[in-house]
C-alpha cells in the first residue's frame, strides 16, 4: 500500500513538473489562430454549462412580455451587443470570427438558455472569453430587459428587429437641423444620432414607452452633470456606460445644449403603451400625488417636492432636474433606484434618500403619475 502511494505521489510530482517547465519555457503556444485543443474546449464548456445551471439556480424570473422591456432591451443590444454577435439587421464584424472562443449565434444559444440563465450569463459574463460582466451590477432593472429582448430574438427578421432597436429613426435620412424652443435652427450632433437618437429620439421625447426619459427642454446644466456623473460611474447604468465612456466634456457639453434646447415635452409622459388605463383610480392616483407634490406629507416627514422641482418647469437649481411632463414609470423608477441605494448621481443625489424612505410604493407611483400629466405653463 505505501508503495503504491510513494508511486502516486512521485507520478503527481513529475507531472507538476513537467507543467511547471512548459509555462516557464513558454513552449505552450497562446495564439487564438489555433483555437483550442478538443478535449480542452469540452472542459471549458462542460465547465461552463454545469456552472451556469448551478449558480442560475432559484433566481425569481420577473414578468418579461411586456413590450417596453423587449424594446429597452433592444436599445442596449443595438449599443453594446451586436459588435460581437451580430444582429437581423447587420452581421458581426469578420474579425470577431477569430476569437476564441467565437461569440456564439445568439438565435441558437438563446432556444438552449432558461431566462435565469440568460439573466445570469448577461449579468456575471463568462471568464476566459470576451463577454463582459455587465458594468453596473446593482441595475438589475436594466439586465432583465436585455433578458426579454432575447428572449423574442429568435423569431426576428431585419424588419422586426430595427423596429424594436430603432424605433422611427431613418439613420440614412437624419437631418443636419431640427428647430429648436424658440424656432431657431439646431445641429444634430453627430454622437446623437451614433447612439442617444435610438434611445430618446431626435426629438428627446424617449419613444413613448416610458422607459427613456423625455430629454427634450431638461435643465441644460442638470443634463451636463448627469451626463459626466454616467461617463464616470456615479450614476450607475451599464446602458450609459457602454454609451458615454469615449465622450469627453466638450461632447457632453453639445448633447446637454441639444436636447435641452429642444421643445419641452409638455404632458406627453402618460405612455399609451405601457402605462395604466385613464379612468377614476387614476384620476384619484394624479390627485394624492398633486398632495404629495404641493403639500408634502408632514406625518410622514416627507417634504412638499415641488420646493425643488416646481411642476412650472422651472430649476431653482442646476443639479435638480425639470420632473414636469416626465414619464411615470420613469419616474417611479428612479423613487426606487433612490430607495434601494443603487442609483447614485451628481452631487446632489443623496438629498432624495430621507425622502423616500419615507415614501410608500403607491406614494411613489401617484407622485409620479402627477409629474408626468403636468404641462410646463401650469403652476401651483
Amino acid at each position: 500500500m505505501k508503495q503504491h502511494l510513494k508511486t502516486i505521489v512521485i507520478f503527481l510530482l513529475i507531472v507538476a513538473v513537467c507543467g511547471g517547465l512548459l509555462v516557464v519555457t513558454g513552449v505552450l503556444p497562446i495564439r487564438a489562430s489555433d483555437g483550442h485543443w478538443a478535449i480542452t474546449r469540452w472542459f471549458l464548456n462542460f465547465s461552463k454549462e454545469r456552472s451556469v445551471a448551478f449558480h442560475s439556480s432559484g433566481i425569481e424570473v420577473p414578468d418579461l412580455d411586456r413590450e417596453a422591456l423587449v424594446v429597452k432591451g433592444a436599445g442596449h443590444y443595438e449599443i453594446g451587443c451586436l459588435q460581437c454577435h451580430g444582429s437581423p439587421q447587420r452581421e458581426a464584424p469578420r474579425v470577431v470570427a477569430y476569437m476564441t472562443p467565437k461569440p456564439p449565434d445568439i438565435a441558437a444559444l438563446v432556444k438552449e438558455r432558461e431566462p435565469e440563465e440568460l439573466y445570469y450569463i448577461v449579468k456575471h459574463g463568462i471568464l476566459m472569453t470576451g463577454m463582459p460582466a455587465w458594468p453596473s451590477l446593482q441595475r438589475d432593472d436594466e439586465v432583465w430587459p436585455v433578458v426579454a429582448f432575447l428572449l423574442k430574438y429568435p423569431e426576428l427578421d431585419h424588419a422586426a428587429y430595427r423596429k424594436l432597436a430603432l424605433g422611427e429613426l431613418d439613420l440614412e435620412e437624419v437631418p443636419d437641423t431640427v428647430n429648436g424652443e424658440d424656432e431657431t435652427p439646431l445641429d444634430v450632433p453627430h454622437h446623437v444620432v451614433e447612439s442617444c437618437a435610438m434611445c430618446h429620439g431626435l426629438e428627446g421625447r424617449g419613444r413613448g414607452y416610458g422607459v427613456f426619459p423625455v430629454l427634450a427642454g431638461q435643465n441644460e446644466a442638470y443634463l451636463v452633470e448627469t451626463l459626466v456623473a454616467y461617463r464616470d460611474d456615479k450614476r450607475h447604468s451599464g446602458t450609459m456606460e457602454a454609451v458615454l465612456g469615449r465622450l469627453d466634456v466638450d461632447d457632453l457639453e453639445r448633447l446637454a445644449k441639444y436636447y435641452a434646447n429642444l421643445p419641452a415635452a409638455g404632458a406627453l409622459a402618460d405612455s399609451e403603451t405601457d402605462g395604466p388605463p385613464r379612468d377614476e383610480d387614476h384620476a384619484e392616483a394624479i390627485e394624492r400625488g398633486r398632495q404629495i407634490a404641493l403639500e408634502g406629507l408632514p406625518e410622514q416627514k416627507v417634504p412638499s417636492c415641488a420646493d425643488c422641482h416646481p411642476i412650472d418647469g422651472s430649476t431653482i437649481n442646476d443639479e435638480y432636474p425639470v420632473l414636469t411632463g416626465q414619464y411615470a414609470d420613469y419616474l417611479e423608477l428612479q423613487l426606487e433606484l433612490f430607495a434601494e441605494r443603487v442609483r447614485g448621481g451628481t452631487d446632489a443625489f443623496n438629498l432624495m434618500h430621507p425622502v423616500v424612505d419615507h415614501l410608500e410604493p403607491e406614494q411613489m407611483r401617484d407622485v409620479a403619475l402627477f409629474y408626468a400629466a403636468q404641462s410646463r405653463d401650469e403652476s401651483p
